[in-house]
């Protein structure tokens, strides 16, 4: 059984292949080539571990502040797609998403690339 991905994860995917090529990427202390720009003023970059073989990335690390954040992975939904981590998820379709922190209003962001 083949796997299609949903047009957000490939937008998501096509934003991760521009900024990485092919080859898997590692999660570092400052990575920015990913970003979720939210309307609360905040970056957070997505700083990913895994990409599969097309592209998408599977696992990151969702940088929350400086030396603090959290690994999230890839749940593709029936329209867009969803990262979830410990109490944090980001719901998108292309290049815009909902950030939403536990029980709290969800924020609205835009993914950029660079």
């Amino acid at each position: 059984m083949s796997k299609t991905p949903t047009s957000g994860a490939i937008a998501v995917a096509m934003l991760a292949m521009a900024a990485f090529g092919s080859a898997p990427a590692s999660a570092g202390g400052t990575c920015s080539e990913l970003q979720l720009h939210c309307e609360n003023g905040h970056t957070y970059p997505l700083c990913p571990i895994a990409v599969s073989d097309i592209g998408e990335v599977v696992t990151g690390h969702l940088v929350l502040a400086p030396r603090r954040g959290l690994h999230v992975r890839l749940v593709p939904m029936g329209q867009g797609y969803r990262y979830i981590g410990r109490g944090v998820w980001f719901d998108g379709v292309r290049e815009d998403g909902m950030l939403y922190f536990g029980n709290s209003q969800p924020i609205a962001c835009k993914v950029y690339h660079g």
